[in-house]
């Protein structure tokens, strides 16, 4: 509770005299929960039981419904003094009313307690009224981004201006032009909470709650997509369906910085040298890598002899299940690859010392101690929430007090003591997830999901640099691949690539089943055929998926949602077939963009330089500057697509209109 004030009346006028206010005393107050803050009111005589409760909302999950019956529609005060403030009357033509499968009388709850108990989340506040100083005590009045009018909240002992600074810390506020009395929601460029609930919120939910928290957003209710959406992103107008380009770059950049997106819009004509990659080649896989295969290639002493020719067949098969507790270690780093079994034993035995003196540092910690340590608890709670919702339904975590959720709470808080900068960001007991059922050993796997962080942890650094870079170029290989598409996104303000954001976070953990994922995993840990493989699993998942979504006109809801509802959908052999297909397209391209080859680190002679961009890496424009495509001089047209840096050309090629 983060404010809490008692004297807080409404003055109902629900009697039978319409001329004399009823006064119910109750307690405001503003709460912090999990991914959101909410105001409650509630009666003094109120109990305390959260299920009654009465929610102002249109989602289907509230207990109750907002609603206005007829009679109290009949009953507005027409013949009212016209200094009457309406919000004060307003409480005569709105009524809670139970949800029909509810027991009880219609406007009160079954028990008899009052009805004007009121709870809604901050996501949910359109504006907020307030009276005229000096106009008797201080009342204020909330009204929610569906247009409904809470009852008027008179604050008798003291004033309102502790609470609008309490919400101010929240959401931003700001004067309305039109009425000095109501403060206004700020909703464009106001991302200031997670992007968790994006998909139940009836508006800007999804611009809202990125930049707090995009991991929590990204991990939490991704499944719950639905048409809120298109209000979220796109004007209620139906003239103008679209957001200016100029303002969709503005919250990304908002949400990420330094995700730079080009959005200089001159319909009709764009001029791109398209470079030809060639037919994709046929790809087949072999059967995973058998015992008998991985021991023919170890030494007497127990040193792998043919690195290369070991992950080669990794990469085109994976691994048989036996041996991935072994294997994996080679593949993560945590085995050198040219070490002897003696010395891996020694490892291991200097490596279990390392982890335990570690993991004594918080065992040891004393519930005192762990008072005064803020970050401590942080991490403890937030790890203890995620262990208890990682994987529940696999047989190594199923169940009450499993061993395995107590060894996968262990290691990510001894990962803590190991990484204290870093500590522990939600997802990452994703990753560890898989790593621990097939080691079985919490000290292998700890060491492990530390070789695995090592590659990882710029995705889950504050600033988000490894989020960015991969966006960024993620959008230049889609672009390479099929520029048509890309222009399509774009011209569906998806051109952002946003819907990848949980592929990249969590390299693919959700969108597989779990046996897939340890195919997966171990097949892109070879490092082959090239940098960033997993750019191009991307971009194969996604060219998959293009036929449908041109088809049928997808726009950014369904893109969103069919994206989203590929998960545990996706044939994990095909994917992988057809990524490696695209890196030997690229490869066998004479004309490879220079950013393209850095990208998958393709040494080519004849790579096109794209110094015409002026950005490097980590500035590029997401939407791909056309001199990228520039050493070839076909153009090619693209509709709704920009002419930035194109313009030279014109005077030396035509311009066929789009």
């Amino acid at each position: 509770v983060v404010y809490e004030q008692e004297g807080v009346f409404i003055h109902s006028s629900c009697g039978k005299n319409d001329d004399q206010d009823s006064l119910i005393a109750g307690i405001l107050r503003v709460i912090e929960k999990e991914n959101e803050v909410v105001v409650d009111w509630r009666p003094l005589d109120e109990t305390l039981d959260t299920s009654n409760i009465l929610c102002a909302g249109k989602d289907s999950s509230s207990v109750v419904e907002w609603t206005q019956t007829p009679k109290e529609k009949c009953s507005r005060g027409a013949d009212r003094p016209s200094s009457y403030e309406a919000e004060w009357d307003m409480v005569t033509t709105v009524s809670f009313k139970k949800k029909p499968h509810s027991n009880g009388d219609a406007t009160t709850h079954a028990n008899g307690e009052s009805k004007w108990s009121f709870l809604f989340s901050l996501t949910d506040l359109k504006s907020i009224k307030q009276n005229k100083e000096g106009m008797g005590w201080s009342y204020l009045v909330f009204c929610l981004k569906d247009d409904v009018k809470l009852p008027a909240l008179h604050f008798h002992h003291g004033d309102s201006k502790p609470l609008i600074k309490c919400l101010e810390k929240h959401v931003a506020l700001n004067e309305s032009p039109h009425d000095e009395r109501v403060l206004l929601v700020k909703t464009q460029k106001s991302l200031s909470q997670s992007f968790e609930n994006l998909f139940d919120e009836p508006s800007y939910g999804l611009l809202q709650k990125w930049k707090k928290d995009p991991y929590i957003v990204t991990m939490g209710k991704f499944s719950k997509v639905t048409n809120y959406i298109v209000g979220s992103l796109r004007s209620s107008d139906p003239s103008n369906q679209r957001r200016p380009p100029s303002e969709m770059a503005d919250f990304l950049n908002d949400t990420i910085p330094g995700l730079k997106i080009n959005q200089q819009e001159e319909p009709g004509f764009e001029v791109i040298t398209r470079i030809d990659l060639g037919k994709q080649p046929e790809v087949s896989r072999r059967e995973p890598v058998s015992a008998e295969e991985w021991t023919k290639n170890m030494d007497s002493e127990g040193r792998i002899l043919d690195v290369d020719y070991i992950k080669r067949l990794i990469f085109k098969g994976g691994l048989c299940h036996t041996l991935r507790k072994e294997a994996w270690k080679f593949l993560l780093g945590y085995f050198p690859w040219n070490s002897s079994k003696e010395e891996r034993a020694n490892l291991q035995k200097r490596k279990t010392d390392e982890y335990f003196r570690m993991k004594l540092q918080w065992k040891s910690v004393s519930e005192e101690q762990e008072k005064r340590n803020s970050r401590l608890r942080d991490y403890r709670s937030l790890i203890e929430k995620d262990v208890n919702r990682t994987d529940r339904t696999n047989k190594f975590y199923e169940g009450e007090d499993n061993p395995g959720l107590i060894l996968l709470h262990d290691i990510l808080m001894t990962y803590c003591m190991y990484d204290f900068d870093l500590g522990y960001v939600q997802g990452m007991s994703d990753l560890l997830s898989p790593v621990l059922y097939v080691m079985e050993n919490e000290v292998d796997a700890f060491w492990c999901f530390v070789s695995y962080m090592d590659q990882m942890h710029q995705n889950f650094e504050e600033q988000m640099q490894g989020m960015k870079t991969q966006l960024i170029q993620l959008s230049h290989l889609l672009r390479l691949l099929d520029s048509g598409f890309c222009s399509y996104l774009e011209s569906q303000d998806s051109g952002y690539l946003y819907f990848c954001f949980r592929w990249l976070l969590i390299r693919f953990k959700r969108e597989f089943s779990f046996q897939d994922i340890l195919r997966l995993w171990e097949v892109m840990w070879t490092e082959l055929p090239c940098q960033n493989f997993h750019l191009l699993l991307c971009c194969a998942i996604l060219e998959s998926e293009k036929q449908q979504i041109m088809d049928k006109h997808y726009g950014f809801n369904e893109i969103l949602k069919h994206i989203n509802e590929l998960s545990m959908k996706i044939d994990v052999e095909y994917i992988l077939c057809k990524a490696e297909a695209i890196s030997m397209q690229m490869m066998n391209c004479k004309e490879l963009p220079q950013t393209v080859s850095e990208i998958l680190g393709i040494e080519n002679s004849s790579v096109t330089p794209d110094s015409d961009t002026g950005e490097d890496e980590s500035g590029a424009e997401l939407s791909c500057p056309t001199s990228l495509y520039q050493s070839i001089s076909t153009p090619v047209i693209a509709a709704n697509g920009t002419r930035d840096g194109a313009q030279q050309m014109a005077e030396t090629q035509s311009l066929t209109p789009a």
